[in-house]
């Protein structure tokens, strides 16, 4: 049974045009509104994860829920099917469970706030925002065991309620949730900050009906849904061809011995509607890397995609959508059947966005990005501080890493920047102020971006030293496949962690483990993967390659892979750069490899240990054997 609104004015708004100077003010109102939105939220929130990082994502929607602004998609039309109550004024929704609304939030670990908003007794707006909670219980600190089997063992899971029923607060839910977690302090603090963000906005909308009134306000709304749709439709019949293209690409391993786990998407325009098809893709892991992708998110995840590649001056919302089809199969890594485990899902999701890029660009190469949008390093490490005046105080870090962009058609990828454009890293001030523990080196990393005309981000290199004894969780991936490379770009490097002792003994360890005991004095070498390079690297600017040896961005040795010979101080023989760049050239094949992965599955597998120090993941066995049959 669909939600219930209840307006106590229930007139219907009034279509109408809107002239081009009003929608203009009311759209660039609605943006600073979110933007006002961010603000509120760091301002007010305790963790690193949303107070320093921004892992936290608003919106704005209209009455209907569709998102106006925002940035990860409308989840309002995932709850409102779920939601079987009433919808009132005074009434704030508070929900974690991905279960509960098809996946809007694809975690538990991500607390959504939901506020309907009423003028005049109707419902003019939404607006929403949800944040990663550092930790919701669960068997392990952090709330993301990676050996998880089902959702329960990942923490406090909150089905959609009522945080304010008619103006009054629920006190009791919130004291039963914070009960649930380790911290408390932070969750509470958090979950108030979420709250004032979508109240911040709701009187941003409020003031807007006032100046212009209801009726103007909702219309204005819809004529930006309708501007997106034209544009959108434009795009699509310009940028998508009607033959099909299909990609596929890895999440490397489970975190508990078998892998790779394969993501395939079909891509189609029939008619003006594109048509993305995940039929190939591996069904459901036993352990927690499952990713509940909503169909509303993929297409918003597409239309940006395609909005920042071709066209970023328009401006994405909802109202593209129905120009979009999307089709998961039940049971797959994409669409898990309840209880699976999600709390690793972020690998997927980061494997998405190169799979975008690579469906995008096969048939237009010069838009072809490389891989590198490959996954959200995560490090937690928690204990009792046991310097000295901290009286063995409980302590937890949850941290997001960054890896190399990639490289793309008009420039070199990013060195050590972030999956999300609006992320941030943790300063290494406040991990030293707030945590046991000195950042010893943070760098980008020399030759960890691959080689291209342009060439792929460097992956970071940050050693943490460990002042307290503790336990340590990571959660990585690309350390098996490559972030492949495009039209003759080498690919990026493997993401690597090392764990050196006090004593200087160095020991490779997992990228995705649990529960690693650490003492005083240990150090951990987190490095990420390069993202991949684009074009020939013999069409590289000598000088630059140069230059950037100079900058320690690429080694002496490094060099040769863009055929430059040059000293330590970055000073190119002209000569031998000539030489060496006839001699590569000669050994290229005639036409560049579009898509450079590395080696297939096979040889990856076969090499693996030798090159990465770990023993290569095990193909994986489906236990799930209905699944398997269909």
């Amino acid at each position: 049974m669909p939600a219930r609104i209840i307006e106590t004015n229930p007139r219907p708004f009034e279509s109408r045009a809107i002239d081009p100077v009003t929608l203009d003010i009311i759209e660039n109102a609605l943006r600073n509104a979110r933007i006002e939105m961010d603000a509120t939220l760091v301002r007010t929130a305790m963790s690193p994860g949303i107070r320093e990082q921004g892992d936290a994502f608003p919106m704005i929607a209209n009455p209907a829920g569709k998102m106006i602004v925002g940035q990860f998609g409308s989840f309002i039309d995932g709850f409102l099917k779920g939601w079987d109550g009433s919808i009132e004024e005074g009434d704030m929704i508070f929900l974690s469970d991905p279960y509960s609304c098809e996946g809007a939030i694809s975690h538990s670990n991500d607390w959504l706030v939901l506020l309907p908003v009423y003028r005049s007794g109707r419902l003019v707006a939404w607006t929403a925002m949800f944040g990663h909670q550092s930790d919701i219980g669960g068997k392990v600190a952090g709330s993301m065991p990676i050996d998880a089997r089902a959702i329960f063992e990942e923490g406090v899971r909150i089905p959609p309620v009522k945080i304010w029923r008619k103006g009054e607060y629920n006190e009791d839910l919130i004291k039963l949730v914070m009960h649930q977690t380790r911290k408390p302090d932070w969750c509470a603090a958090d979950l108030n900050a979420l709250i004032a963000s979508c109240r911040v906005a709701a009187r941003r909308i409020d003031e807007m009906c006032g100046r212009f009134g209801e009726d103007e306000v909702v219309a204005a709304m819809d004529a930006l849904l309708a501007r997106n749709h034209r544009a959108m439709k434009a795009l699509i019949a310009s940028s998508v061809s009607t033959d099909q293209v299909s990609f596929e690409d890895f999440v490397c391993d489970d975190g508990v011995g078998y892998g790779p786990y394969k993501i395939k998407c079909t891509m189609q325009r029939v008619g003006d509607k594109v048509v993305l098809d995940f039929d190939g893709t591996d069904p459901q892991s036993d352990a927690a890397i499952n990713f509940y992708l909503n169909e509303n998110m993929f297409k918003m995840f597409f239309g940006i995609y395609m909005i920042m590649v071709f066209d970023p001056q328009i401006m994405f919302n909802d109202g593209f959508y129905d120009l979009i089809e999307v089709k998961i199969p039940e049971g797959s890594l994409l669409k898990p059947r309840y209880p699976a485990a999600l709390s690793g899902r972020t690998h997927a999701l980061g494997r998405i966005f190169d799979l975008l890029g690579a469906l995008l660009g096969q048939r237009t190469p010069e838009f072809l990005c490389a891989a590198g949008f490959s996954s959200s390093p995560h490090l937690m490490y928690s204990g009792r501080d046991q310097r000295p005046g901290k009286n063995g105080e409980w302590f937890q870090l949850f941290q997001i890493g960054f890896g190399g962009i990639p490289g793309k058609p008009f420039g070199d990828g990013p060195d050590g920047h972030s999956l999300w454009p609006g992320f941030t890293n943790v300063p290494n001030e406040f991990l030293e102020r707030y945590f046991p523990l000195r950042i010893e080196r943070y760098e980008a990393l020399a030759d960890t971006g691959g080689a291209g005309k342009f060439r792929g981000g460097n992956g970071i290199l940050m050693t943490y030293r460990f002042l307290s004894a503790g336990t340590v969780s990571i959660h990585d991936d690309r350390w098996f496949t490559y972030p492949w490379g495009v039209n003759g770009g080498a690919p990026g490097s493997r993401a690597r962690k090392i764990l050196e002792k006090a004593d200087g003994t160095q020991t490779i360890v997992a990228n995705k483990l649990d529960s690693l005991d650490v003492e005083a004095g240990d150090q951990l070498h987190f490095i990420t993967w390069g993202g991949g390079g684009w074009g020939n690297p013999l069409e590289r600017d000598p000088a630059l390659v140069g230059l950037e040896i100079r900058q320690g961005l690429v080694s002496a040795a490094g060099a040769r892979a863009y055929g430059v010979v040059a000293d330590g101080h970055g000073v190119v023989d002209a000569a031998a750069t000539a030489a060496l760049r006839a001699e590569l050239a000669a050994a290229q094949p005639a036409q560049a490899v579009i898509f450079n992965r590395g080696g297939t599955v096979e040889e990856l597998r076969a090499a693996c240990e030798a090159e990465t120090g770990l023993p290569a993941p095990k193909p994986p066995v489906w236990h799930h054997m209905a699944i398997a049959a269909e």
